[in-house]
């Protein structure tokens, strides 16, 4: 067996030493700790330009008073795997899952015989410049917590953050009723006060579980202001931002996933 030359040995330690500082280095480590994310996971585009503030679909998101959450919600009907020459799946979901908006003939019978789904909803409003704000981590949005806002005449478009975001309770697979929404005097004190057309909250309702019905209600009354529900503000600068909010297009929907994005 040949003899490794001196030099030789010198050499081929000195690697094994730079990689064995490079495998236990912070950033490798660091790196290897990181969860894989899935293609496509993104939350930022166009140079940090745009946000993306909805929700992923996914079986562990929570859903309206289920402990459970979502589950399996889509199947492959054909699979490559399985012999077929593509694959093709199907859904079922709540109309009312992750980031969706609300319709007039979610909470007026009328309205919804007379046909004020989905596809009722003014596309100029879900679209345009937008307010995001954050409410005082305290209270439920009630009329006192309105008026310490400040909103502006003029500003049609606001989304609130509030502690849902902080408690992260639209990653919790587990509905929570304590979730913070807007009170029934929050509710009129906007309508009555604001030009606000377009309401954006940060859980899966915008009134408060122990006020429930009352401020969809007030909100939908007139069919003039929109309801977007369950949004991902994590990690955003409250200010002033354009929003693009766009349901599917389904006749008879008193609700609808939307695909929503902020472009600063």
């Amino acid at each position: 067996m040949a003899k490794i030359p001196p030099f030789d040995k010198t050499m081929r330690a000195l690697q094994l030493l730079m990689l064995l500082g490079l495998l236990l280095s912070p950033v490798t480590l660091s790196l290897a700790r990181k969860p894989r994310k899935e293609i496509g996971d993104r939350e930022v585009y166009g140079n940090g330009r745009i946000f993306d503030i909805t929700h992923e679909i996914n079986p562990n998101m929570p859903t309206w008073e289920s402990k459970d959450g979502l589950g399996q919600f889509i199947w492959l009907v054909t699979s490559m795997k399985n012999g077929s020459k593509l694959n093709s799946s199907q859904f079922k979901l709540s109309t009312h899952t992750g980031t969706h908006v609300d319709a007039p003939g979610h909470v007026y019978e009328e309205y919804y015989e007379a046909g004020y789904n989905v596809n009722s909803l003014d596309l100029g409003v879900l679209n345009g410049p937008a307010l995001l704000v954050d409410v005082p981590r305290d209270s439920n949005i009630t009329a006192e917590v309105m008026k310490s806002l400040n909103i502006p005449r003029g500003v049609r478009r606001v989304l609130f953050r509030t502690l849902n975001t902080d408690r992260k309770l639209m990653y919790k697979k587990e509905f929570d009723s304590s979730y913070v929404a807007f009170m029934e005097d929050g509710a009129k004190w906007l309508v009555e006060n604001t030009d606000i057309k377009l309401v954006g909250v940060d859980y899966l309702s915008s009134a408060a579980y122990v006020n429930l019905i009352s401020p969809h209600l007030i909100f939908l009354k007139k069919r003039k202001i929109i309801l977007v529900e369950g949004l991902k503000l994590d990690n955003i600068i409250p200010g002033h931002y354009n929003v693009h909010c766009l349901p599917l297009r389904m006749l008879g929907a008193d609700g609808c996933p939307a695909r929503c994005i902020l472009i600063k």
